[in-house]
């Protein structure tokens, strides 16, 4: 059964057409890859799929819930409750700890103080970083700072996660650790994830490859 279903989607910047009729679906527990050129539309595919920009038409189901039904502030409780998000340059806040960093998705979500902070502790566990936990992100190497952007995406224990060039910001053996966490993460807690990657070896590794060539995919 697919947890997400994306059917018909357009989507146009001025006259330069970006993706067009691009359908998928994606099932739990499922790690895909989404690769293509440059300009082949996968970032603009992995912001609507992840709610972040709306299409020109067609639809996207994630959890049951039609996602472009919803109002701006309905969409953003949706995605902040159901969607993790990793970008290539972690997109840490500078002024709070790792923590707290991790933490803040979930005081979004207006979720229970103690509750958010002792998960947080969990993931931090989980992924080797206990003892950076109180450190900024100053105070951490690339690899670190990545892998507390991934404990972040997964505070809330959302329905998917959503990662853009996740690894293109790191050395090989970092790359290598953090391609190996999400097939962990999967077996261990069944998350889903969908990657747009430049980076052959996950893409690889991955259950599924979907390939854009010129905002469609190639079949």
């Amino acid at each position: 059964m697919s947890l997400l279903t994306a059917s018909n989607l357009r989507r146009a910047y001025g006259p330069l057409p970006v993706l067009n009729e691009v359908s998928l679906s994606v099932a739990a527990g499922e790690v895909v890859s989404i690769v293509g050129a440059s300009g082949a539309g996968k970032s603009t595919l992995l912001h609507i799929l992840g709610t972040l920009d709306r299409p020109d038409s067609g639809t996207v189901t994630l959890a049951g819930q039609d996602v472009f039904t919803l109002n701006d502030t309905q969409l953003a409780k949706f995605r902040n409750e159901q969607i993790g998000f990793i970008f290539q340059f972690h997109n840490l806040l500078p002024e709070f700890t790792a923590l707290e960093n991790v933490s803040i998705p979930g005081f979004i979500a207006n979720r229970n103080e103690r509750e958010v902070r002792q998960r947080a502790e969990q993931l931090l566990a989980k992924l080797g970083l206990t003892s950076r936990q109180g450190h900024f992100p100053s105070q951490m190497s690339g690899g670190e700072q990545q892998r507390v952007a991934v404990a972040r995406a997964l505070i809330n224990q959302p329905a998917v996660v959503f990662a853009d060039e996740p690894s293109g910001n790191l050395d090989s053996r970092n790359a290598e650790e953090l391609h190996q966490l999400f097939f962990d993460l999967r077996d261990e807690f069944g998350q889903t994830f969908i990657i747009v990657t430049h980076n052959e070896p996950l893409a690889a590794l991955a259950d599924r490859t979907i390939t854009l060539r010129d905002g469609q995919v190639v079949l």
